[in-house]
């Protein structure tokens, strides 16, 4: 749940970050967006919304910096799902970075993470001249 002020309540009573995404160009290699609080339904149409804008760039890569998510539910993922297929139509590749132990895990019990080009950091996802999947 969403207060006007930015910030979410748990039921805890503890505030979490909402998602801040942030952008930035490598030399005009990649265009990477790095994504920190947490992605979920709340967050869902800000997500798509700057994923569209990266692909409409049309970057020769596009990588997801996602070292900051402390939560991603299957709303992020669906948004990353569709974002690689938008890349793939473009003709450039979308590399995933950094994923934390809680995204990399609902990659893997969904089976995502063999449809993913993913790298342990940006720079790796940068540097990367091997084949893309997916």
């Amino acid at each position: 749940m969403s207060s006007r002020y930015g910030t979410r309540f748990a039921t805890t009573g503890a505030s979490a970050p909402v998602l801040r995404i942030t952008t930035t160009t490598d030399s005009g290699t990649a265009r990477i967006l790095h994504l920190d609080g947490e992605v979920d339904q709340d967050e869902r149409q800000r997500l798509e919304s700057a994923l569209r804008r990266a692909v409409a760039h049309r970057p020769p890569r596009l990588v997801v910096d996602l070292a900051g998510l402390t939560f991603c539910d299957s709303t992020g993922l669906n948004a990353l799902l569709k974002t690689r297929l938008a890349a793939r139509a473009a003709g450039f590749p979308l590399v995933l970075a950094a994923p934390t132990p809680q995204t990399r895990r609902l990659l893997e019990i969904t089976g995502t993470d063999e449809a993913f080009t993913i790298r342990d950091s940006v720079r790796a996802a940068l540097a990367d001249t091997a084949p893309h999947t997916g």
